[in-house]
């Protein structure tokens, strides 16, 4: 995972901020130069494609928790969408 993408997960989909589905999460990722989002779209790719991160990964990260890497990646493709191909909804973590 390159830096760009840790450091936005961390921040933005962290434990304080991930919850807050008021549309902001797009607009903010966007405010950066094209170069941060370039690098965190593409590493967002190889990581919903090679799925290398677990959950236990995830909560060292987040301070989230998830049952399974299934509801993991759901999740994450869904954050995916939501910032890359027009979602309309950004999706919540579990509660």
């Amino acid at each position: 995972m390159n830096r760009e993408l840790e450091k936005f997960i961390k921040v933005y989909l962290g434990l304080e901020q991930a919850y807050d589905t008021s549309g902001y999460l797009r607009p903010t990722l966007f405010a950066y130069k094209n170069e941060y989002v370039t690098a965190v779209k593409q590493d967002f790719e190889e990581l919903l494609r090679y799925r290398e991160f677990t959950v236990g990964g995830y909560e060292r990260l987040t301070d989230i928790e998830f049952n399974d890497t299934e509801s993991l990646y759901d999740y994450l493709n869904g954050i995916y969408r939501y910032l890359f191909e027009s979602q309309e909804e950004q999706p919540a973590p579990p509660s």
